[in-house]
């Protein structure tokens, strides 16, 4: 019975675990947070974003973005930057759910 009970609270924190790493969107259609692999299809997404100036600059260079500059916050919680990606000049945004988008 010990074991039983023992074996129930490791499943347990094993699945609330799991469960905060896959947090759904309001919508519940997408990740919390994009990650390389999952992107909201709707982003940018307008919220407040606690992303930090350098952070925001990380996270786009991450993205296969380079000469990161003009990075500011808009008042939709975006930010906004202009970049260069494959040779060729973009504005990007990055919102703060993590998603990095060209425009």
């Amino acid at each position: 019975m010990k074991k039983l009970i023992i074996l129930a609270s490791a499943l347990g924190a094993v699945a609330t675990a799991a469960l905060a790493q896959t947090t759904p969107s309001p919508k519940g259609d997408t990740p919390a947070v994009a990650t390389p692999d999952t992107q909201n299809p709707s982003a940018p997404v307008e919220g407040a974003n606690s992303f930090t100036e350098a952070q925001a600059k990380a996270r786009i260079e991450e993205a296969g973005y380079t000469d990161v500059k003009s990075l500011k916050l808009d008042d939709k919680g975006v930010w906004q930057a202009a970049a260069i990606k494959d040779g060729k000049s973009v504005s990007v945004a990055l919102d703060y759910q993590g998603n990095v988008t060209a425009q």
